[in-house]
């Protein structure tokens, strides 16, 4: 079946909407603005939490609903309900009228069209019981701690989601998406008797339960996590100071998602925001710097066949070669710019107006050896992985939190330190690059952007990456 097909049945048949009567509500509604859409929902969604040996919450929740948005110049009306009726729809058509009032635009053409799925259409939700589920997050727990006396807690989790969207524009557009999504976290805790640390590690992707339930797949997770535990159960004071910085390949990509990515989402550069407005065709980082955004990539959590207004996700080239080429764009960014959208307009759910979000963002990868990279650090700090982050789009200026960091002496890998933060500009970074790694990789699948108050699932990823200098915050005297 469709994912056309699919969605008709959600939203036709199910829901008892009249196809022709909803197009004509669109047409009316839609009638002398330059963009907007009806965007129908249905998504289930599931969530259980494993703690203290026992399951500590599981949730099922079904949510449906519309928005209807019409954009006239920059003014956007927009309208939505979880009552998916005719009736609500006409009301919604009523207020988003108001937007276009006067203004007489020419409706923009419609997103090209695609016949690529990237990923199963498939109900995860339904692909294994209650009673299995748990009895994976209780196998987790108790594979943790028989690995290590040390193990004082393990906390898992396993999330699922199901989306179907329709899009409809005036004139008999339609297109449909249908988004499986799920996601396997754990969290271990270490005590030595002197000191107490932590670890964690999650995998994901738009794929099915199948994959998680397999015992090599969460096996290697819990690995993960009490390894990075054990790491830090070792480890001495960071360094403080400007110092040469290698930046570990994949999940640190969040850096570069949030340092750089959303400074080169269109709505900030239109408004002329962002720290990168202004200077498309110049060079903003190091030869060598290959920044892409691609949400087409089979299965990645990132991913869309199409994006929340109906346009076909692609590859899109940010930074090449160290100049600012592209943008990424919605469509009403786009046609105010004078650009092509780059299948970037998302939205967390009905019940939110889409904007310029990032998919699956990451740096190519270059031509030295990872080894080589560190060998070429007297002193200096390796970081290989992140937690939370601060940002400000306007300066670019960030402050990063190490989960897992190392000092590098003499051109090794050192001692394990806590307590490191990375402190500086996005834009500035990239300049500072000075030699990247042959190794890019993508992070294991459990990215989660906000923006706005909006959230959305996203990939990231970097090559081990050397950064010439990079001010770390720590707590070393």
């Amino acid at each position: 079946m469709t994912d056309l097909a699919v969605t008709d049945e959600l939203f036709f048949e199910r829901a008892g909407l009249g196809r022709g009567a909803v197009e004509s509500l669109v047409a009316d509604a839609l009638h002398g603005a330059d963009e907007g859409e009806l965007f129908l929902e249905y998504c289930q969604s599931e969530g259980l939490a494993f703690d203290d040996g026992r399951l500590k919450s599981a949730s099922f929740d079904t949510a449906q609903g519309f928005g209807l948005r019409a954009v006239s110049g920059e003014a956007t009306g927009y309208s939505h309900a979880s009552e998916l009726s005719e009736a609500a729809i006409r009301r919604a058509a009523e207020t988003v009228k108001a937007v276009r009032a006067g203004h007489g635009g020419v409706f923009g053409d419609p997103p090209a069209g695609t016949n690529r799925t990237l990923y199963i259409d498939d109900n995860p939700l339904g692909g294994a019981d209650l009673e299995t589920k748990v009895k994976l997050l209780a196998d987790i727990d108790a594979y943790a701690r028989g690995k290590d006396d040390r193990v004082v807690q393990v906390m898992t989790s396993l999330a699922g989601q199901w989306q179907a969207v329709q899009i409809m524009r005036p004139g008999g557009y339609r297109v449909g998406d249908v988004r499986p999504l799920v996601r396997l976290n754990v969290s271990v805790v270490v005590d030595d008797g002197s000191d107490r640390q932590s670890g964690s590690h999650g995998t994901g992707g738009r794929v099915l339960y199948d994959t998680y339930l397999e015992p090599a797949t969460w096996r290697s997770a819990v690995d993960e996590a009490l390894r990075q535990a054990l790491v830090n159960l070792g480890s001495e004071p960071a360094p403080a100071g400007e110092i040469p910085v290698v930046l570990g390949p994949g999940w640190p990509g969040i850096l570069l998602h949030e340092a750089i990515g959303h400074g080169l989402e269109g709505d900030f550069n239109r408004k002329k925001t962002s720290a990168f407005a202004g200077l498309m065709g110049e060079a903003v980082a190091a030869p060598g710097v290959t920044v892409i955004d691609d949400g087409s990539i089979a299965d990645r959590r990132g991913s869309l066949t199409i994006d929340d207004e109906g346009t076909p996700s692609g590859r899109t080239v940010l930074i090449e070669d160290g100049k600012l080429v592209g943008y990424l764009h919605d469509r009403m960014n786009a046609r105010l710019m004078g650009m092509e959208p780059t299948g970037n307009g998302r939205r967390q759910s009905y019940a939110h107006s889409p904007m310029p979000r990032m998919t699956n963002t990451f740096m190519l990868g270059g031509d030295h050896d990872p080894q080589e990279i560190i060998a070429s650090v007297k002193d200096g700090l390796y970081a290989v992985a992140f937690g939370g982050g601060q940002v400000d789009i306007t300066s670019g200026k960030f402050v990063f939190a190490c989960t897992e960091a190392y000092r590098i002496e003499d051109g090794k890998v050192g001692p394990a330190v806590k307590g490191a933060t990375l402190i500086g500009n996005g834009p500035d970074v990239l300049t500072k690059v000075s030699m990247i790694g042959n190794d890019m990789a993508l992070d294991p699948g459990v990215g989660t952007c906000g923006k706005d108050g909006q959230s959305v699932p996203v990939g990231v990823g970097l090559p081990t990456l050397k950064v010439d200098e990079l001010t770390v915050g720590g707590t070393a005297v």
